[in-house]
């Protein structure tokens, strides 16, 4: 089974469901790594300001922290190879890191979180076949 790791800066939580500002970009990728878990894949992710030894500890984290600051977390490592650094990438490039086949991805990806009428539903946009 395939491990991916996650070295996210300094948090509250990873799920980006904290304070006022919601960060849609950490809620999506926490929903895709979920995914990912329901694919087999072990997903460990580890937080700065939690367990900022384990940063020290592993060669490729501290490197890129020493090179690059905080702007290069998160890091993503699959089986300890350095995958990405410095984005949150998206489920297709999830599940190529992670080795899960990038079909399987888009076919489960959420759906984009507009709807088909667009703002300002009326009465003759709610006629219409897509609402």
């Amino acid at each position: 089974m395939k491990t991916l790791t996650i070295y996210d800066p300094a948090m509250c939580c990873s799920t980006g469901i904290c304070g006022a500002d919601i960060d849609q970009k950490l809620v999506d990728f926490a929903a895709d790594l979920d995914w990912l878990k329901s694919e087999g894949i072990e997903v460990k992710r580890i937080n700065l300001s939690q367990e900022p030894a384990l940063f020290a500890e592993n060669e490729q984290v501290k490197t890129i922290l020493e090179t690059s600051g905080v702007e290069g977390l998160p890091v993503i490592l699959a089986d300890d190879e350095m995958q990405s650094s410095g984005q949150y990438p998206d489920r297709v490039k999830l599940a190529r890191m992670a080795g899960v086949t990038a079909a399987d991805a888009v076919a489960q990806a959420p759906a984009p979180a507009t709807s088909c009428c667009g703002p300002g539903d009326d009465a003759e946009k709610s006629s219409s076949s897509c609402c």
